[in-house]
């Protein structure tokens, strides 16, 4: 099992930043692939970001390519995601995953609670 607990979220300012984290409990953190993913209010939750621990490789949604930036550290058994130029389009809350590290829901296998991003204009 892994426990994962996301911290980091608040209001922001359009075109302002904030790093979330995710603190990882459990088995071997650095075993896995670690994924963002997002949801506003009335939507599906989306894919944002992974990290994959075999080769370190990133992986980002379109719409935040450029602006956010996910990274971990192992030995600290934390993944991070800054986000930067932030939209209001990004309100939702975040939530860190644990898996295979694909795009979709279905390749993690552990989840955060979330933590609520809010932009405004």
């Amino acid at each position: 099992q892994v426990q994962l607990v996301e911290t980091g979220g608040g209001l922001v300012q359009a075109g302002g930043s904030l790093r979330l984290s995710c603190a990882a409990s459990g088995r071997t953190f650095s075993w896995y692939a670690m994924g963002w993913f997002r949801q506003a209010p009335g939507k599906e939750r989306e894919f944002v970001a992974r990290s994959r621990w075999g080769d370190g490789s990133t992986y980002y949604a379109d719409s935040v390519k450029g602006r956010f930036t996910v990274s971990r550290d192992n030995a600290k058994n934390t993944v991070y995601l800054q986000m930067n130029n932030l939209k209001p389009e990004d309100t939702a809350v975040y939530y860190c995953a644990a898996g295979r590290g694909g795009t979709l829901e279905g390749t993690y296998d552990y989840w955060g609670q979330g933590t609520q991003v809010t932009v405004s204009s």
